[in-house]
């Protein structure tokens, strides 16, 4: 295998030909590119190879389960893949279009070691990537992307002999009936489901309706023009959506779903959106109920009150704050046998015996409503007025190429760090720790917070604020983090402020 070129020019004969691979693609827990200014088919067709040759060094049985999402170009991103996993001698089970955690789903199902799905998750239409996993069910960390990036960018696939193709159907079906089996709702309920056209407009509006659910359907036609908005649960322009549905028909809540269904939104009876980790919370007080003395993982994005609720601590329940991202929060779960994780951007990781340990909306779908018949006397806007009250900002992102971001991030931690052996006050308060796990989260003498990472997916930083005092302490927290992050001239402007 030759080494991969990081520059091809369009519409040229070497286009066509030579593999052509943006090393920044690769990137914490899984591969993003623009497509095809970042990467071409002969490119992704050279990732498989690599891909291939990566479970042949590590004794993974050559054998791996590939889907893609609802995209216009993702059924040929994925041809090329398994044309290099097959040159790789790798035997390939196509479960054909899939949501993420139906592809993971079909490893426990079709009994294989690895998966590879094609999906751009929740970025937007011109991009798409690969998350892969050899050990169900985790996905690639930092170490296995960087070997992977290795093998590939150094040219050191190998091809073998034995590489078969076979497509494999009916995996949808038996992931819903995996999902559902026989539960049925006592109470009524009617959700807005909301989509955003993206893949999981073939499964959410089925499953709600195998558990009696009445749907109000929001933007549920496949449609990969996304001619709404991009289906993303944590973009206020989806929420707000799901909002406005909300009040014009009387339901008892939304859901809402990304590109490639792998997470879950929710906006309560009143129109309010529940950020993804308050729900996490109302879901660990009902699940610690049913399983007194539960670990929950949540991770540096997330409210301080999986440690602080007192409901939570009445059951028993530990709270572990992790690393933000989908592979390190799943690879945390399952190290320390933990119920749930719980991530801010609306990623779940609920574990045996709820479900079975990796990131799966339809499966947060499916508890919430169990959850709602289990406590039929409340509405979704009763269980969030019952958490203690705090002030949290959304996920906001200002700009940092990729190349610098983390440079960037190490001497913002080192400011923060320093600010705190100084004995500086912060928002009028003093701090009383910071916790670099993954980034920095700043918390005050009182648990409330602020928090500046990188973005593992694109060239941006990540900044969330939380108090639990007040909304001028929470954006007093902002602009104390913000004075920080304008210290560095590369940094750029958010994608959406408070």
């Amino acid at each position: 295998m030759t080494k991969p070129l990081s520059e091809v020019t369009p519409n040229s004969w070497s286009f066509l030909r030579d593999a052509m691979i943006r090393p920044t693609g690769f990137r914490e827990y899984d591969a993003r590119w623009k497509y095809p200014e970042e990467i071409n088919l002969p490119g992704m067709t050279a990732l498989g190879l690599g891909l291939g040759t990566q479970m042949h060094r590590r004794g993974i049985a050559p054998v791996i389960a590939v889907g893609n999402d609802y995209r216009d170009y993702s059924l040929a991103i994925k041809n090329a893949l398994i044309l290099g996993l097959m040159q790789a001698g790798i035997q390939v089970k196509d479960i054909g279009p899939a949501l993420s955690p139906m592809a993971y789903f079909a490893q426990f199902h079709l009994d294989v070691p690895a998966v590879a799905m094609v999906t751009a998750s929740h970025n937007p239409n011109g991009w798409t990537g690969v998350k892969m996993g050899f050990d169900r069910p985790l996905t690639h960390g930092p170490d296995e992307m960087a070997e992977l990036r290795d093998i590939v960018l150094n040219g050191e696939g190998v091809a073998r002999p034995d590489g078969s193709y076979e497509f494999v159907d009916g995996v949808k079906e038996a992931y819903i009936d995996d999902l559902v089996g026989d539960f049925r709702m006592s109470r009524p309920l009617k959700v807005v489901c909301a989509t955003g056209n993206g893949t999981a407009s073939a499964f959410a509006p089925e499953i709600f309706a195998r558990m009696g659910v009445e749907i109000v359907p929001s933007h549920n036609e496949l449609d990969y023009t996304f001619p709404n908005y991009n289906p993303n649960p944590e973009a206020m322009e989806m929420l707000h959506d799901m909002a406005d549905t909300v009040k014009a028909s009387g339901a008892d809540f939304a859901l809402g779903f990304d590109g490639d269904g792998d997470r879950c939104g929710v906006v309560d009876d009143e129109g309010e959106e529940i950020f993804a980790d308050k729900v996490g919370v109302i879901m660990a007080r009902d699940l610690s109920k049913l399983f007194p003395g539960s670990t929950f993982v949540a991770d540096v994005k997330s409210t301080g009150l999986f440690a602080a609720d007192p409901e939570l601590q009445k059951h028993g329940a530990k709270a572990d704050y992790w690393k933000t991202g989908h592979s390190h929060m799943k690879r945390r779960v399952k190290e320390i046998g933990a119920l749930a994780g719980f991530e801010k951007s609306g990623h779940y990781f609920l574990a045996e015996p709820i479900g079975r340990g990796y990131d799966c909306g339809m499966r947060v779908a499916v508890e919430i409503c169990k959850l709602m018949d289990r406590n039929p006397e409340m509405s979704m806007s009763d269980l969030r007025k019952a958490l203690p009250r705090t002030w949290s900002t959304p996920t906001m992102s200002p700009y940092a190429a990729d190349t610098e971001k983390y440079a960037i991030l190490e001497r913002l931690v080192e400011k923060l760090v320093a600010k705190h052996a100084a004995g500086d006050s912060f928002a009028g308060r003093a701090i009383k720790e910071v916790v670099t796990v993954n980034g920095a989260r700043v918390i005050l003498d009182n648990g409330s917070w602020g928090l500046v990472r990188a973005s593992s997916n694109t060239p941006n930083l990540v900044v969330v604020c939380e108090s639990s005092e007040s909304e001028a302490e929470m954006r007093a927290i902002f602009a104390e983090i913000d004075a920080v992050i304008r210290t560095e001239p590369a940094v750029g402007d958010y994608d959406q402020t408070i």
